[in-house]
């Protein structure tokens, strides 16, 4: 099992508590101007609402950076405090030990290759000139990604190769784990390159793999930005809505979330080789400024899809009063507060992995968000899309930003 590092870098204190206070603070006293009362400003002047949205972003930018700092030190791949993932290594990234077999660490080799939570650093063992074993060090990846590869046949795609054999065989990404995947290919192939004497510089970071699952999502994520546009049908959005089901949710696992916000702001975005999420929060963040708001929630979440076609299903639904609703709506305002709070003070950063996006990755997440997915699944027959209107954080954050209730 990989531990993660979060565990050992983060000790909440008292001061944690009383920098947080200060910064909420400052935030609402701010916030009633940008965010609640934005709908008046709209009407009576949408190139000031524009500017209230780009304030809005400026605020909402400024509060992931505050958890950025808080559990990783750095932004957008800048270190801050200097945290230390671990005891620093010699300049030579090579190590042979007493049995002769030759260890190559990537860390300062691949340190630019990101995966979805950040750089993944491996050791790679040499023996008799063949690959005989490859380790992943401590890294801030989910670790159920990592168990993921390391179960599949890429961690093993290189044992028993020489390094000249192993540059040259084409290992593909697995599905539900793929920036993973993808960083620990790459960071591999870093390592290989140093242990074939070849220049590090030679071989990109990474190489966009225009794969049929690429290429399938890229289309969806194309057709769900563009046509809703210009067509105004219910069969096309039933097909929208099952595409993204399928393509973006089972099968690929694209999707905005808190970990994906948090990962780039820490580590920043190499955009050709994350080109598709980069699409995603365009989308998010650009629409509204062209009165598209929600445009990503209403037709590309596949978790609103998977919501929304469930309730297709049924035509008896359960209406909820103004008083309800209202009071719904409150509880997912508190709970995205009280998730905010146990983030800006280092409490419980793993709650980002229990988003409930991550259904869609079967084999990697939990049981429990299994279970609680399909019962938000069950009440979606009744109320019209239940866990986006009334509990998602990463939509509450959105709808702060789209200046939205």
């Amino acid at each position: 099992m990989i531990n993660n590092i979060y565990s050992d870098r983060v000790k909440p204190s008292l001061l944690n508590i009383i920098n947080f206070v200060f910064f909420l603070k400052d935030i609402l006293r701010f916030l009633p101007k940008t965010v609640y009362f934005a709908k008046d400003y709209k009407c009576k002047n949408m190139k000031y609402f524009k500017w209230q949205l780009v304030f809005s972003f400026v605020t909402c930018l400024l509060m992931i950076i505050a958890i950025s700092v808080n559990r990783d030190g750095r932004v957008f791949g800048y270190e801050l405090n200097n945290y230390k993932v671990e005891e620093e290594e010699s300049v030579n990234p090579e190590n042979i030990l007493n049995d002769g077999t030759v260890v190559i660490s990537t860390r300062s080799l691949a340190s630019d290759i990101i995966g979805y939570g950040g750089p993944i650093p491996l050791e790679i063992y040499i023996r008799d000139g063949r690959i005989i074993d490859v380790k992943a060090l401590r890294n801030a990846e989910t670790p159920s990604y990592i168990d993921d590869v390391k179960r599949t046949r890429v961690f093993k795609a290189w044992i028993g190769l020489t390094p000249e054999e192993a540059l040259n065989l084409k290992v593909d990404a697995i599905s539900g784990a793929t920036y993973t995947s993808d960083a620990v290919i790459g960071s591999v192939r870093r390592g290989l390159q140093y242990a074939s004497s070849l220049n590090v510089d030679d071989i990109p970071s990474y190489t966009v793999v225009y794969s049929p699952k690429f290429i399938c999502a890229l289309i969806v994520i194309l057709m769900a930005c563009v046509l809703p546009l210009f067509i105004r049908s219910k069969r096309y959005r039933m097909v929208q809505l099952v595409l993204n089901i399928g393509v973006l949710g089972f099968w690929c696992g694209h999707f905005v979330s808190y970990l994906l916000l948090v990962n780039y702001t820490s580590n920043g975005v190499r955009i050709w080789s994350s080109i598709i999420p980069v699409i995603l929060l365009l989308v998010v963040f650009l629409y509204p400024l062209f009165g598209k708001s929600n445009h990503y929630c209403n037709w590309i979440c596949p978790l609103g899809s998977l919501q929304e076609v469930a309730g297709k299903c049924t035509k008896r639904k359960l209406r909820l009063s103004d008083k309800t609703n209202k009071y719904l709506t409150l509880f997912r305002e508190v709970l995205w507060a009280l998730l905010m709070l146990l983030l800006w003070s280092g409490l419980l950063f793993s709650w980002m992995d229990y988003e409930l996006f991550s259904a869609f990755m079967v084999n990697q997440t939990s049981v429990i968000v299994i279970v609680i997915t399909v019962l938000f699944i069950i009440v979606s027959l009744f109320i019209n899309r239940p866990y986006c209107r009334f509990v998602c954080p990463t939509g509450t954050l959105i709808k702060i930003y789209q200046n939205q209730k």
